[in-house]
């Protein structure tokens, strides 16, 4: 234990640790499994070319290697992940990963342990253990007859639903503020909702009387977080006692003059009956000069919520086990436009990725083979019908650059958003530059031999940035694994590495005017787990870049995200959807506080 805690100390500066985007830690050096049949440049590349220094170690088949083999071996409490002990997670080294961690205390300590058992419409919820997250290079081989065994005993599990997060407590019990729907352009209603705002009246349910038939009354809008509204009935001015909260894109929301177009009575609450002898006057006076929603609003919520997407259209999608390149994927799934993706080799559709309609990580049939980017061709030749490739009109453009004169050049430096841990921003390497604006891009310090987990960003992704961004904005810039030379200078490592930095006139520096604050809360999926959409906060601003804080979780699930990312959605959005809302991590039935995490493993 002792000497445990004593690697973790000496290293906690100098050894950085990564955590994979989908749910695996990548906290060492490996190379991908050697391919039999090389001859293709879409097969994957033989283990080669690899340092004398790094001690290699075969396990069935699969090849690892490892900076220090000195470090003593380790296995995973949660998946049986075996490793170099100074590369795994915690004081303790119980686990291989932060995600292991997680799941392991949020799950295996309780006696019901709840197992992940997808249904139409319904995502995994975060207190679930998620058995079909793949591996990274070489836990592909060790995690995956954990995997088999597990999905076999999901089977036989019973799915226990979680109750339905209820913002307008958690709202209202706190006092906090809910980011706008016109900050994020990718969602329902957008362009239209400047002209949702306090004083708006709607007619709704009376909830407050004795009749049993539905009857309605007016009510206005008191505060506003995201689709959500804190209503008040008219009548009952500074008395909130019978305040309550609303999504008003539900059929049951309706602009004034609904209930005189529909033949609807208008009946005011029996806790104010006695307060007017005339109500019509009173809402003459009331609603003279108010503002109410268009006349055409449920059309408007109807249309927005459509999306161009269908089951079985094929698509080009990053490969979860080898981020380097891309692989085929059929559409089966289209939730509030984000899309669950089966993999086209999966035998059983479990091997699936969630992302948005306008994410970075999915484009049309052969963008790959234009770009130059790393494919792997699929085996399959069983013809499905209705099978369609989704045309190319239906992904997101990417701004035309020219590539001409002092552009980037193979090697450059800068700094990135770690796709494998998006709480860092690390130092990079250009690794090679394709076609269109894209760029390989390496991590420092941390990358496979073989390339493998390479990342494609757009040369205008606000993911990545010069040289010097994240001090002059003071942010923690993670120096590449093992450098030893702290506090990092950018200067002296360009000297060291006989490196030349990317020209800071190559990257994106539009910053618009978005509209989110510190503080604001909204639903953003984790993009360790992608296919959970969580209650979140923004902690953080620069330029841009939001720093988004899981309600209930540690500081280091924290994701720098942009603030035009189509990962990031209003609150209601999952109600509005039906997608499913995970709660902060003390409000979800049966679940513990956070702090129920072994107290030696912080």
């Amino acid at each position: 234990m002792e000497e445990a805690r004593d690697l973790a100390e000496r290293s906690s500066r100098s050894e950085r640790k990564r955590r994979d985007s989908f749910g695996i830690f990548d906290g060492y050096d490996s190379s991908e499994e050697s391919s039999s049949s090389s001859s293709s440049e879409d097969s994957e590349d033989e283990v080669r070319n690899m340092p004398p220094s790094l001690p290699i170690i075969k396990n069935n088949g699969q090849v690892y290697t490892y900076p220090d083999g000195k470090a003593g071996m380790a296995t995973c409490e949660m998946c049986g992940m075996v490793g170099v002990r100074d590369a795994f997670y915690s004081k303790t080294k119980r686990f291989c990963s932060v995600s292991c961690s997680r799941s392991y205390s949020s799950n295996s300590k309780k006696s019901h342990v709840l197992h992940l058992c997808p249904t139409k419409g319904k995502p995994p919820t975060k207190k679930a253990k998620v058995l079909q997250k793949q591996p990274l290079m070489a836990k592909l081989a060790a995690y995956a007859q954990y995997q088999a065994n597990q999905q076999n005993q999901v089977k036989s599990k019973s799915v226990v639903p979680v109750e339905e997060f209820d913002w307008g407590r958690y709202i209202c019990s706190n006092n906090l503020v809910g980011a706008p729907v016109t900050c994020f352009k990718h969602v329902p209603l957008c362009t239209f909702w400047s002209d949702v705002t306090e004083g708006v009246r709607v007619e709704v349910l009376n909830s407050d009387t004795n009749l049993s038939t539905k009857v309605y009354w007016i009510a206005g809008i008191v505060k506003l977080a995201g689709f959500k509204a804190l209503l008040r009935y008219e009548g009952f001015d500074n008395d909130s006692s019978h305040d309550f909260w609303c999504n008003l894109c539900v059929p049951e929301i309706h602009p004034v003059g609904w209930c005189a177009s529909n033949g609807k009575p208008l009946v005011p609450p029996k806790s104010i009956q006695h307060k007017c002898s005339n109500w019509k006057a009173f809402l003459v006076k009331r609603l003279t000069g108010a503002k109410t929603l268009p006349s055409d609003f449920s059309v408007k919520v109807h249309e927005s919520t459509q999306y161009p997407f269908k089951k079985l259209m094929r698509v080009e999608v990053v490969d979860k086990t080898h981020l380097c390149r891309t692989r085929v994927a059929l559409v089966e799934q289209v939730i509030g436009g984000r899309l669950r993706l089966v993999y086209e080799e999966s035998q059983d559709g479990t091997d699936d990725f969630w992302c948005h309609m306008y994410s970075p990580l999915i484009h049309s049939i052969g963008w790959s083979r234009s770009i130059g980017h790393r494919f792997k061709r699929s085996d399959v030749s069983k013809k499905i019908e209705g099978l369609t490739d989704a045309p190319s009109q239906l992904f997101l453009k990417v701004k035309d650059v020219d590539q001409s004169g002092d552009w980037f050049k193979d090697n450059m430096k800068l700094e990135a958003i770690d796709p494998l841990n998006l709480s860092a921003i690390c130092v990079a390497t250009v690794r090679k530059v394709l076609a269109d604006g894209y760029l390989m891009i390496g991590i420092d310090g941390s990358e496979a031999a073989d390339g493998s987990d390479w990342f494609c960003y757009h040369s205008t992704s606000p993911s990545i940035f010069p040289a010097g961004f994240c001090e002059i904005n003071s942010i923690e810039l993670t120096p590449p694994r093992g450098y030893s030379k702290l506090p990092f200078k950018w200067f002296d490592y360009l000297r060291e590495t006989g490196s030349r930095a990317a020209p800071v006139k190559l990257f994106n520096k539009d910053v618009p005017n978005h509209g989110f604050r510190e503080g604001m809360k909204l639903e953003a999926v984790d993009l360790m787990e992608p296919r959970l959409v969580c209650v979140a906060t923004i902690t953080r601003i620069v330029h841009r870049l939001l720093r988004i804080h899981f309600d209930g979780w540690e500081d280091e699930y924290d994701q720098w995200v942009d603030c035009e990312s189509p990962d990031l959605y209003p609150v209601g959005w999952c109600q509005l959807t039906g997608y499913q809302l995970q709660p902060p991590a003390a409000q979800g039935k049966g679940e513990t506080q956070n702090s129920t995490r072994a107290s030696e493993d912080l």
